[in-house]
């Protein structure tokens, strides 16, 4: 379990904490990444001019905040709106009581997930998991294909556990855009990834995957569906009772939070009862509509024109893993360009896995390692003063990858405006990145000054939370029988 840090942001969000000292800058400069320092002055300031589209002040992050909640509003309301903000009528989170055995499924990338989870006291005391390649040619296929392939991983996972013919509750994680209809049942509303099966516009996949598994004579029910980052929300409640807000930061972004639910119009299920529920917000396509233009560089648009989604998924462009690597990538070529960088990089040639070398050395004052990446993938002589450049890229991509997410986190703990919240994290670039993590936790204090929060690293939202889900949908249904 990874430990929760809480920060508690200065009274008057002037001043903040950064490593340890006092920060006196004003607080629209408390934002700003650490300065470019080379040996030649000129091309400082040539390269900083160069990226100062990508610097982004506090003044900008609470105008990109105000777009956020004005975004958040019309989502819930059912306007037109960037944010789906779709209700998951998931009413409730952990709280130790949950009992049992479930599966879980989790299917969001290549590889799908089969898990057998036994709770006791809300506790987890066994974890059986299995893992199946989806081939290219399923993932292009007909949705029925796929889906049959599916319950044949259940049959096969639960045969070789000598447990077919028992009876059990499912949780299936689903990580593609749905619109939900209940706790248990959703339609597809875009593929995503490298997924683009045929067939499956309008249809419920949750019923489409209970009726591939009552084929098999499975006496297992699908008692929800739910994408990861929900998952993360409810497996980060497990973790600690103060969690209300799950976000992903990996290859792709999202969040979801709890909201009241008096202030969620969109129903389709009985819900007199209904405190709060959990909201998916979709943040990966905020600003799909233009409402974040403002914030959209050259770098951004050669980006997203060379993407699978062009003018999709807007945000998830400026923080996602996915990008964060062509992000660098854009930056040095025009950079080479301008005759400030010795060359461009190849085309798909540094990764987010690159940018997060650089800034690790960033960190720690070397340059051995980011000099012999930057020689591979420029195929150019490259000096310790050019990985000095690269790695200030790398550094200013990433701080407002970290300023952009904390916006949207900072927007919901003022929403939420309770005494404490803690904020489950999971994905690649948040566990993997050197400093997203400190990042997030200076600028939403800034962002959310009198709202105390901590941040914690969530573990396997998709398999361990789809189970916890399953549990608690179980404990609803015996409550209303």
């Amino acid at each position: 379990m990874s430990a929760a840090v809480e920060r508690r942001a200065p009274a008057g969000g002037v001043a903040a904490r950064a490593n340890g000292h006092h920060d006196a800058r004003p607080w629209d400069q408390q934002f700003l990444p650490a300065q470019l320092r080379l040996d030649d002055p000129l091309r400082t300031q040539k390269v900083e001019a160069r990226l100062a589209r990508l610097v982004l002040g506090g003044e900008v992050l609470r105008r990109a905040g105000e777009v956020f909640e004005r975004e958040l509003e019309r989502g819930l309301k059912e306007q037109p709106s960037s944010l789906q903000m779709e209700n998951t009528y998931v009413p409730e989170l952990p709280d130790g009581t949950e009992e049992g055995v479930f599966l879980a499924l989790d299917l969001g990338g290549t590889n799908f997930r089969v898990l057998l989870l036994e709770l006791r006291a809300g506790d987890l005391v066994d974890q059986r998991v299995k893992q199946y390649h989806i081939s290219n040619a399923l993932r292009l296929g007909t949705g029925e294909e796929l889906f049959n392939f599916l319950a044949d991983c259940v049959l096969d996972f639960l045969t070789e556990l000598g447990m077919q013919d028992q009876e059990f509750s499912l949780g299936f994680t689903f990580s593609f855009p749905m619109k939900l209809h209940s706790i248990s049942s959703g339609e597809l509303i875009t593929w995503t990834k490298s997924f683009k099966c045929s067939g499956l516009e309008g249809v419920d996949v949750a019923a489409l995957l209970q009726r591939c598994l009552r084929a098999r004579r499975l006496r297992v029910t699908v008692r929800v569906l739910l994408n990861d980052t929900t998952g993360t929300l409810v497996a980060g409640a497990h973790m600690h009772k103060h969690v209300g807000i799950g976000v992903i930061l990996g290859t792709g972004s999202n969040g979801c939070y709890m909201e009241r639910a008096s202030r969620v119009q969109h129903w389709e299920a009985a819900h007199e009862r209904v405190r709060d529920v959990c909201v998916d917000v979709e943040w990966g396509a905020f600003g799909d509509n233009g409402c974040l233009d403002f914030l959209k560089t050259e770098f951004d648009r050669e980006v997203d024109a060379g993407s699978l989604l062009a003018t999709s998924f807007t945000f998830e462009k400026y923080i996602g893993g996915k990008y964060l690597g062509s992000l660098l990538t854009s930056a040095l070529s025009a950079l080479a360009r301008a005759g400030l960088f010795p060359a461009a990089p190849a085309p798909d040639s540094l990764q987010t896995a690159h940018l997060s070398l650089f800034e690790e050395e960033n960190c720690s004052g070397e340059v051995s390692r980011t000099v012999a990446a930057l020689r591979e993938a420029c195929a150019a002589d490259v000096s310790a003063q050019d990985a000095l450049v690269a790695q200030h890229v790398a550094h200013v991509i990433s701080n407002r990858a970290a300023q952009l997410v904390s916006v949207c986190i900072a927007c919901l703990l003022r929403r939420m405006d309770r005494p404490h919240v803690a904020v489950a994290v999971d994905g690649s670039v948040f566990k993997h990145h050197p400093r997203i993590a400190d990042l997030m936790h200076k600028y939403i204090a800034l962002l959310a000054p009198h709202h105390p929060f901590s941040i914690l690293g969530a573990e396997d939202g998709s398999g361990k939370g789809s189970a916890l889900t399953a549990a608690i949908a179980a404990r609803l249904a015996a409550r209303d029988a």
